[in-house]
């Protein structure tokens, strides 16, 4: 009985898409706002989140947040482009789950949807690219001049750090001559991880990550102190909360990917090819998902450290420094693919 609901638990869509995909990221998003919540008062010595369950150092506020978030009134102006304006965010959340169809948790074809897909980081990549176009869109039609100037900034940002993102991603292609992340995980298996044998790609990809889910220091789009909330100025609601949450959900696939493409992926731990579906997929899944949450939280922990930069400082950093760095990275990959 136990076995046949493993299995059933183990199918690769119910897994993959909506345990890992939907709630896993749901769960890691709720955390990592407590955690930059929690961070950022001990920084500027103050309580944080406290009431609501102090003994749990207040996380269920965040629970109460969202319960307010789904109970509060979708207000909809009606200077707006209706459509527009409500499936902007619904498809922008929509499009940032389907990357996981496309990155394994697993060596073992039996529990990936997608089995011997060659060009799976290809493929995880270009879907990562979507939904900042979305948000754009729903800044359009909000007919609201701080939403456009946020969605404007936000067109600025995907110009710069989206690029960089995908060539330090992809430059451990060029040490591995594949596209396909199982590949680049068995390449790793002997702990010889990329953020070890590329340490610049790493970094390159971590920052532009940061920057293109719009987390601190780059939280520009949404700078309350300029532009209200960005592109997300005449939202309310479970609306609103889609957009939010979105970021972090996008920030926890990216850090899937990376947990994959420069962590290793599941290594140390190698399922055997006869594994069930418990060491087979959910032992490899939640060794992923632990190193991408330490990435999630790496990101987090930075709003409590650092000021909001200027859009010019970004994107002076990006065309300058980062691309640069993202560039160089490139080239020791490879090097490494030569030599190793």
């Amino acid at each position: 009985m136990l076995e046949t609901l493993l299995y059933i638990i183990a199918y690769p869509p119910l897994w993959q898409v909506l345990i890992v995909g939907f709630l896993g990221s749901l769960l890691i998003a709720m955390i990592a706002i407590w955690f930059e919540r929690k961070t950022a008062a001990r920084v500027q010595r103050r309580i944080g989140p406290y009431w609501a369950s102090p003994k749990l150092g207040g996380f269920l506020n965040i629970i109460a947040d969202m319960i307010r978030y789904v109970l509060q009134q979708v207000i909809i102006p009606t200077s707006v482009d209706k459509t527009a304006f409500i499936l902007a965010p619904v498809a922008a959340l929509i499009i940032t789950l389907l990357p996981i169809v496309f990155i394994p948790l697993s060596p073992i074809e039996t529990f990936w949807p997608i089995p011997s897909m060659d060009y799976s980081l290809l493929v995880a990549l270009a879907l990562t690219t979507v939904p900042p176009l979305l948000l754009i869109v729903a800044g359009w039609a909000s007919n609201n001049k701080f939403a456009v100037i946020g969605s404007l900034r936000e067109s600025y940002i995907i110009t710069a750090y989206e690029l960089i993102a995908v060539i330090s991603i992809l430059s451990v292609s060029a040490s591995t001559s594949t596209f396909n992340l199982v590949s680049i995980v068995e390449y790793q298996a002997p702990l010889k991880w990329f953020i070890v044998l590329n340490p610049v790609a790493f970094l390159a990809a971590f920052l532009a990550i940061l920057m293109s889910t719009s987390a601190f220091p780059f939280e520009i789009p949404e700078s309350e102190h300029e532009v209200v909330a960005g592109p997300f100025t005449e939202y309310s609601g479970i609306l609103y909360a889609l957009n939010m949450g979105g970021a972090y959900i996008r920030r926890f696939i990216y850090s899937i990917l990376l947990a994959i493409v420069f962590l290793g992926g599941w290594a140390p731990y190698t399922p055997p090819l006869d594994s069930g579906p418990l060491m087979g997929i959910i032992v490899p899944s939640i060794i992923v998902i632990i190193k991408a949450s330490i990435i999630v939280l790496a990101m987090s922990f930075l709003r409590a450290v650092y000021g909001r930069y200027r859009l010019d400082q970004a994107l002076e950093y990006a065309w300058k420094l980062f691309l640069p760095l993202a560039l160089l990275g490139l080239g020791w990959a490879i090097i490494v693919g030569f030599t190793i």
